[in-house]
């Protein structure tokens, strides 16, 4: 499998503006970045911005299920899955109403992430149902002054070992040397925001030997 880049925002004008460059797969948004994107997070907006996302070329778009128990996070993933079968991929917490969810969808053959995923053994129930993805967060992992970088190269030595086929989501990356990090230990799919696709094409001496190669082409 190769590297597998999806964007982290709900802001559109982000998604016209990094799905063009061929560089992400898709897209990954949740309640919290609807808010500070200014968009209510009802199942008919979403609606709308599915068909946006879809139409500029993404492959996938995570979105995340709500409610406040197990029935009505289940018919909201439902919904959310309805509105691109296979497209759309359910992201639910590694809870125990967000497991039972992901176990009825599953069995529907909705696709689903696991989010919030803080601890080395919450990959496990990732693997037990056969969820397509499980998403660590890195940079909130090492706020707790825990080795993140350590931890989830754990998780996904662990998945290798059972054989499984969920991939590490990895999330909350801070710099582009996280994503150099873990890829060169094997992790292969990563969500990142904006700021920090930006970030990666970044380079001072690269933008000045752009430059001199500009300036000796018209000499």
């Amino acid at each position: 499998m190769s590297l597998r880049l999806l964007l982290d925002t709900a802001d559109p004008a982000a998604w016209e503006t990094w799905l063009g460059t061929g560089l992400f797969q898709g897209v990954t948004t949740n309640p919290t970045l609807l808010r500070r994107a200014g968009i209510r997070c009802s199942v008919p907006q979403l609606a709308q911005l599915t068909a946006a996302v879809l139409a500029l070329g993404a492959q996938e778009l995570h979105l995340q299920a709500w409610g406040p128990d197990q029935t009505a996070i289940l018919s909201c993933g439902r919904d959310l899955a309805a509105l691109a079968p296979g497209r759309v991929i359910v992201k639910l917490p590694v809870t125990a109403a967000g497991t039972a969810a992901a176990r009825q969808l599953i069995n529907e053959e909705v696709p689903i992430t696991f989010t919030a995923c803080y601890e080395a053994h919450q990959v496990l129930i990732a693997a037990a149902l056969g969820s397509r993805y499980i998403a660590p967060y890195l940079g909130r992992i090492c706020d707790q002054g825990r080795d993140g970088h350590a931890e989830l190269i754990a998780m996904q030595r662990c998945l290798e070992g059972l054989g499984s086929s969920v991939q590490l989501l990895v999330a909350s990356l801070r710099q582009p040397s996280d994503l150099v990090r873990l890829a060169a230990a094997g992790l292969r799919s990563f969500t990142i925001s904006p700021e920090l696709a930006a970030a990666l094409l970044d380079s001072r001496t690269t933008a000045e030997a752009a430059a001199q190669f500009e300036r000796d082409a018209q000499s």
